[in-house]
């Protein structure tokens, strides 16, 4: 494999694309705000759930190092007609991590699908690292949820490397990456951070709180899991999700790279049944921030269908 960048600036943009957020207080516990009702008794050391509203059950899910603040807007619009459920994965934002340098995505996927179980097949819906989470609950346990909606996320991130990237050949930039995030000073990455936030979000008001966030994600927990992340590939599986499936991306065209995306989303999403890829424009890789009213819509809708 011959990529178009150095292993090195490809690991660090790798392993920094998703380790942006808005910034909120790390909690440890599973937290519930004042009104809310839990579905069902629940305590992990894998995740933390926070439940608002009352209505049908969505599962909210971050991406890599996210808070579930990142889906403040949208889970108190959506409250007053839906149970919603803010997941938060220990060892980011500020969630406290105790897993040493063990294994950090299977187990994290197993409790999640574990909380799912409580509730009566909810919706799914997840950002970069949480949008492969819903992919891979769906694969694994068909009859757990009734719907998954991706935003921003592939079935494997390898691809960012190009149709030629395999997770065999990705494993050595894997541990490099891994090695690299467990180096750097605290300094060295807030000064990375800073750089990568402009990338991630249009929205100039967001990137500070968003770094704010990485900075609080236990530095193990981040390596791991990024490491993790880059060798997964849930491709083969495609054919084994039965539920409605919605891929939504963003497209930037001020970067250049625009119509890049719906080549490689349709490519990558192109063996799974009745896949329904959605292009949100103008627009980095934290829709939510970028195009709120019209990631607003498009969640309304996937709600509302069979």
């Amino acid at each position: 494999m011959k990529p178009v960048r150095s292993v090195r600036q490809f690991a660090l943009r790798f392993a920094l694309v998703f380790a942006l957020s808005v910034a909120a207080a790390g909690v440890v516990t599973p937290v519930f705000a004042a009104q809310a009702t839990p579905a069902a008794p629940f305590a992990s050391d894998r995740l933390s759930v926070e439940v608002r509203g009352q209505g049908p059950d969505v599962i909210f899910v971050p991406g890599y190092t996210s808070s579930r603040e990142v889906w403040n807007e949208t889970a108190e619009r959506l409250a007053a007609t839906h149970r919603v459920h803010l997941v938060q994965f220990s060892g980011f934002a500020g969630q406290a991590w105790s897993h040493g340098d063990g294994p950090f995505l299977a187990p994290a996927l197993d409790e999640l699908a574990r909380y799912a179980g409580t509730l009566d097949k909810p919706a799914m819906i997840g950002h970069s690292m949480g949008g492969f989470a819903g992919l891979r609950l769906a694969q694994q346990h068909p009859d757990l949820l009734s719907k998954v909606m991706s935003v921003d996320s592939l079935p494997f991130f390898g691809a960012l490397m190009g149709p030629q990237a395999t997770p065999e050949n990705l494993v050595p930039i894997a541990n490099q990456t891994n090695a690299m995030l467990l180096a750097f000073s605290p300094e060295m990455f807030r000064a990375q951070q800073a750089q990568t936030a402009v990338g991630m979000t249009l929205t100039e008001a967001k990137r500070t709180a968003i770094i704010e966030d990485s900075m609080k994600s236990d530095p193990q927990a981040r390596a791991t899991a990024i490491a993790e992340l880059m060798v997964a590939d849930a491709r083969a599986d495609l054919g084994k999700v039965s539920v409605p499936f919605w891929a939504v991306y963003a497209v930037d065209h001020s970067g250049g790279q625009g119509a890049l995306a719906p080549a490689m989303w349709t490519r990558e999403y192109a063996a799974l049944p009745d896949v329904k890829l959605e292009a949100v424009e103008n627009s980095r890789h934290f829709i939510m921030y970028d195009q709120p009213e019209r990631l607003n819509a498009l969640i309304d809708a996937f709600l509302a269908s069979d």
